[in-house]
């Protein structure tokens, strides 16, 4: 819904899928890392913050690129980072 407000153009709900989709790869790569290691403590906060980073600087980067919405990306990202976030919470614990 906010996308939607904030574009020109408007957006699907499959492009906002398959975005938002495509751009969780690094989390399952942080998945599987967490299946070999125990990603607590210092190391796993800096891993955590840098992928969450990642995802969400990606997914914004994607949605500013196709729905032309220039210097609006910190936007965009805040609410990806909240969203991965979760995903990452879920991850770790």
């Amino acid at each position: 819904a906010v996308l939607n407000l904030m574009s020109v153009h408007g957006v699907s709900m499959g492009c906002t899928i398959s975005v938002l989709g495509y751009c969780l790869l690094p989390m399952v790569l942080l998945c599987g890392l967490s299946l070999a290691l125990r990603i607590e403590g210092l190391l796993g906060g800096f891993l955590v913050s840098a992928v969450v980073g990642w995802c969400s600087w990606s997914a914004s980067k994607l949605f500013v690129s196709s729905l032309a919405m220039e210097s609006q990306q910190p936007l965009v990202a805040y609410p990806c980072a909240l969203l991965y976030s979760v995903f990452a919470l879920l991850t770790v614990f």
